[in-house]
């Protein structure tokens, strides 16, 4: 018995190291949320477990050294990090299973999510892509009773009419969470809080059984709009109706974040609760469950059209409880903050501040 006993320590001690390690599960157990952070004077891409941020890299590197997995080499860019999920997904998993318990304090790849800068998680995606009145009730408040506009939006039927979508230019638009929104005098600025769906690979002529393969995860926008005001008007004799242009891409006006969440780790189909407060008030309230055109409709929308690429972002409409929608309307001025909190991504924050005055000569 004592040479059985003897035998089998001496086939265990001269195993592999990496043999006598548990194996790390490269399966979504724990769920996480990815971001892009400054801490330390780096941007950093990250994956957030509760209160913490690791340092995607670093974790990486750390695991490799401690855990016995095989070095991989995962991108430090968002946009890169979601063409690249499919083969660095795994790795994700085990960095999230491997960490999730471990006391990280001393680590230089762990950080506060309170000590570090949150930034947009993808800048810049190549699209951004807003759909307007995507829910009936918000359809409803911005069309006066009764009138065929209205009656045309409460009826509306997404298997036979297509949604209406504007563009944002990401690079000109896209702002980080927190960063403050320079209101432009005299203008009638309002809150409008919604679901963001980020792509996860090249999409193009996809059918609606097919758009969730095509998505790669969640997170927030403010489609911040402005409402018109001073200035000059737009030629509304040759193109009547309201300039779409002026009112949803001027610059910063669209805020971005703070995380990502892929799409393992949310429902299917996306139903999320949406809230969007004005210091501390709640204006909407409302969940992507009521969308007229769900979120198959729309990728197979857009993809009939163009090609939607890794990152790109559509952003999926707007609950009720606008501001122009209210009696009478409402409108945002300076030192006022807009938060939008949706259920299981988190709580985008702008405050608002009145623009500089121009520089004199």
């Amino acid at each position: 018995m004592r040479r059985l006993s003897l035998f089998v320590l001496i086939i265990q001690l001269s195993a592999p190291i990496g043999a006598q390690r548990a194996a790390i599960s490269s399966k979504p157990d724990t769920p996480f949320k990815l971001a892009t952070f400054e801490a330390s004077g780096t941007t950093r891409v990250g994956l957030v477990l509760g209160s913490r941020v690791l340092d995607i890299a670093g974790a990486n590197a750390e695991l490799v050294q401690k855990g016995g997995v095989q070095a991989m080499r995962i991108p430090g860019e968002m946009r890169e990090l979601i063409e690249a999920y499919p083969r660095v997904s795994p790795r994700l998993y085990q960095i999230a299973n491997y960490f999730k318990d471990t006391k990280l304090d001393p680590a230089s790849f762990a950080f506060d999510l309170q000590k570090v800068s949150i930034k947009a998680p993808i800048k810049y995606p190549y699209n951004l892509l807003a759909a307007a009145a995507n829910y009936k009730l918000h359809a409803g408040e911005m069309f006066p009773p009764g009138s065929p506009q209205q009656k045309a939006a409460l009826e509306a039927d997404p298997d036979k009419e297509d949604p209406v979508f504007f563009a944002k230019s990401p690079r000109s638009c896209i702002i980080d969470p927190d960063e403050p929104y320079s209101m432009p005098p005299g203008r009638n600025i309002d809150w409008e809080g919604e679901l963001a769906i980020v792509i996860g690979k090249p999409a193009f002529n996809i059918s609606e059984a097919q758009a969730h393969d095509y998505v790669f995860g969640y997170s927030i926008m403010y489609d911040l709009s402005d409402r018109g005001g001073r200035g000059r008007r737009p030629l509304t004799g040759m193109f009547p109706g309201p300039n779409w242009f002026a009112g949803k891409s001027g610059d910063k006006c669209a805020p971005f974040g703070p995380f990502i969440v892929p799409k393992e780790f949310a429902a299917n189909p996306p139903h999320f609760h949406i809230v969007t407060k004005v210091n501390g008030v709640v204006k909407q309230d409302g969940n992507t469950a009521n969308w007229i055109w769900d979120e198959a409709h729309m990728v197979r929308y857009l993809t009939s059209i163009l090609t939607l690429y890794p990152g790109d972002v559509i952003s999926s409409g707007t609950p009720d409880g606008v501001g122009a929608g209210r009696k009478p309307p409402e409108f945002l001025k300076p030192g006022d903050v807009v938060t939008i909190e949706i259920d299981g991504i988190g709580t985008l924050r702008t405050p608002m501040r009145a623009a500089a005055a121009p520089a004199t000569p």
